[in-house]
């Protein structure tokens, strides 16, 4: 008896030195962190966009989280600077992905910005990135005969469309590309003891 009690409070213990180290700290060091300088908040649109992001769980192969020079090649894929906990000031949850089965997104704006880009991949990846394992998208679009006036048309490599059809961009992927373009945190962050 006195030996299960002895192992019920060192694993009691156990857990709550963890979670003081693991998650009260750091939130008590980063609670209150300011936005970074030149980070704007998202617009209705690439709010809307964000919620199409999680939806579709771009989250489950993207992170947006690209690491120090120290840990990761990121830097030399290109994929932007290290981010910081100001970075993420107007995410509410921050998406910071679980795994990277695909390319870290954070600063997908800044290396992709255009619109047309965007769209295509959503439809075909592999129209755009030979060998690529990203689901393609097609309910965020609709395949017609012709566009109505105001209407976004995708433009894609030849053989990806039916002959005579036009693909247009529902709202919904519209969105969603607005949210990806917003992911430019190419600005310069503070060094960290400032």
């Amino acid at each position: 008896m006195h030996s299960e009690t002895r192992l019920i409070l060192g694993g009691l213990t156990t857990l709550a030195v963890a979670t003081a180290a693991l998650v009260v700290l750091p939130y008590i060091t980063i609670a209150d962190s300011a936005p970074a300088p030149g980070l704007k908040p998202y617009t209705p649109t690439e709010l809307r966009g964000r919620e199409q992001y999680i939806q579709h769980g771009c989250v489950y192969c993207h992170s947006q989280q690209p690491r120090a020079r120290a840990f990761a090649p990121d830097a030399k894929r290109g994929w932007g600077r290290a981010t910081v906990a100001g970075d993420y000031a107007y995410d509410d949850p921050p998406l910071l992905g679980t795994m990277r089965t695909g390319p870290d997104l954070m600063n997908i704006g800044a290396r992709q910005p255009s619109d047309q880009w965007h769209l295509g991949h959503l439809f075909q990846p592999r129209a755009y990135v030979p060998g690529s394992i990203m689901p393609a998208y097609p309910f965020l679009f609709d395949v017609r005969d012709r566009a109505d006036e105001g209407e976004t048309i995708v433009a894609l490599p030849p053989g990806t469309v039916p002959e005579g059809e036009v693909v247009v961009a529902r709202p919904a992927a519209l969105d969603l590309v607005a949210y990806l373009k917003s992911l430019d945190r190419s600005y310069p962050a503070l060094a960290a003891d400032q």
